[in-house]
């Protein structure tokens, strides 16, 4: 019987997870983590009830946006006075605040409830790995990324560059005349 009820305590506490923004997208990363601040990772989970748990974000700074989003995307605030609106580019928004962003996809991925501010105060956002040892000390669990970073080529060895799959290869003369080496010459593939 004892046995029953310390399972029912584990399952109604509030668990701490740790996320690595690093590389991840912030739009992905917030409907991710709003999961986890619902608490519909629980199998108790209930519109009303509020079972989320904590999130502890590291690496905010190193977040990668798709395509040309950080010139494209721009961030919209209204003073609320006449002709007070401003709209600030996704990149000038990072270099101000690097937790911002990811604050803001997750609170554009929750529901527009009266307690989703409740919930934003679960989450805790680091812009690098320097973390508080009050919070590690809490922290249990890991939330696996919801995208896997890419490889650089500078990570590649000789052997798995000069192994790729190739589609065609270059015949033995063949110039390009867009290339330009030094002194403005052609340059060979060989």
């Amino acid at each position: 019987m004892a046995f029953n009820r310390v399972k029912q305590w584990t399952t109604f506490a509030r668990v701490w997870y740790l996320f690595d923004a690093k590389w991840q997208d912030p739009i992905i990363s917030g409907r991710v983590l709003s999961k986890y601040l619902l608490g519909k990772n629980k199998p108790i989970y209930s519109v009303g009830s509020d079972c989320g748990d904590y999130v502890v974000v590291i690496n905010s700074k190193e977040i990668a946006l798709k395509d040309d989003l950080w010139r494209t995307y721009n961030y919209f605030h209204h003073t609320g006075y006449a002709k007070g609106a401003t709209y600030t580019p996704a990149w000038e928004y990072h270099e101000n605040d690097p937790t911002r962003i990811i604050k803001n996809c997750t609170k554009n991925a929750l529901p527009p409830k009266i307690y989703r501010n409740s919930l934003l105060s679960r989450l805790l956002v680091f812009p690098d790995d320097k973390v508080p040892k009050d919070v590690i000390k809490n922290i249990t669990d890991q939330i696996q990324p919801s995208m896997t970073p890419p490889k650089r080529l500078t990570e590649f060895s000789e052997d798995e560059i000069q192994n790729f799959p190739r589609l065609f290869e270059w015949p033995k003369e063949f110039i390009i005349d867009d290339l330009k080496g030094e002194n403005n010459q052609t340059v060979k593939i060989i």
